[in-house]
């Protein structure tokens, strides 16, 4: 018999601080040797950090049009030649775009391959790059550890929709979010789900980690489906405590409200 050879496909991921509180992130797939920015906060960060691991990169993968996710296209494709993939929604403000992507359409990474995912709200044109094979999203500034961004754009409705369809993903899902703000969501998420016990042991062991100065991102979907609030916005018991007992939208606007003004 004819022995088949599957290769598991896999991704290295460097993740580094960028501007104030922004993380970067380089994709790197070995077997092709090609390299995705994801966003651009930083362009010489990005430089910098692509040399010192010795990559090129090749793909930049932005999420939304934010100058701190897509300010650095520019300089780095002027550097590295490569090509810029971003929302078809918001192409008119991506610098530098060569494709534009909308959900249902895949960019592949030498092996890997990211699904799209249309998660507006944030932004109108704001979306996702699941890499379902390695367990892998990058979420950009649509989901937060603990958190959700801030609506913008869009309306209450839209976001729910997006944070719902995140919510749908296989719960061992990587989310790699681009900011560090966990602590701070931390806070306020207590103030609205204090009998949690997932949330408050999670709220300590973020607590720590950053007073080591170690990072809480990634976050696993599970972890953020038993803790994150925003995501429990159809959770019973949290709709009654908002005072929208059978309103998953209102819930979520109530909290993401709150929020705003904590």
């Amino acid at each position: 018999l004819q022995e088949t050879l599957m290769t598991i496909v896999t991704l290295d991921i460097h993740k580094f601080p960028c501007l104030n509180d922004n993380y970067g992130y380089l994709v790197h797939e070995a077997w092709s040797g090609q390299t995705a920015a994801i966003d651009t906060p930083d362009a010489e960060k990005y430089l910098a950090e692509a040399d010192r691991m010795g990559w090129t990169i090749s793909h930049i993968l932005n999420t939304h049009w934010h100058p701190d996710h897509a300010g650095g296209n520019l300089r780095i494709k002027e550097h590295t030649g490569c090509t810029i993939y971003g929302p078809a929604g918001e192409a008119g403000k991506i610098p530098g775009i060569d494709v534009a992507l909308s959900e249902g359409d895949t960019v592949e990474l030498g092996r890997a391959t990211a699904q799209i995912l249309d998660v507006p709200g944030h932004t109108i044109g704001h979306i996702a790059y699941h890499f379902p094979e390695q367990a892998t999203a990058f979420v950009g500034d649509a989901v937060f550890a603990l958190g959700c961004g801030r609506v913008f754009e869009g309306t209450m409705d839209m976001m729910w929709n997006s944070l719902s369809k995140l919510k749908s993903l296989p719960p061992e899902t990587l989310l790699y979010c681009a900011h560090e703000y966990t602590q701070a969501n931390a806070r306020f998420a207590v103030t609205v789900d204090p009998d949690n016990a997932a949330l408050t042991d999670y709220a300590r062991w973020i607590d720590e980690r950053r007073a080591e100065g170690l990072p809480t991102v990634p976050t696993r979907l599970d972890k953020e489906l038993a803790t994150n609030p925003f995501l429990r916005a159809d959770d019973p018991a949290l709709q009654a405590a908002m005072g929208h007992a059978g309103d998953a939208v209102a819930t979520f606007a109530e909290i993401r409200t709150r929020k705003d003004r904590f």
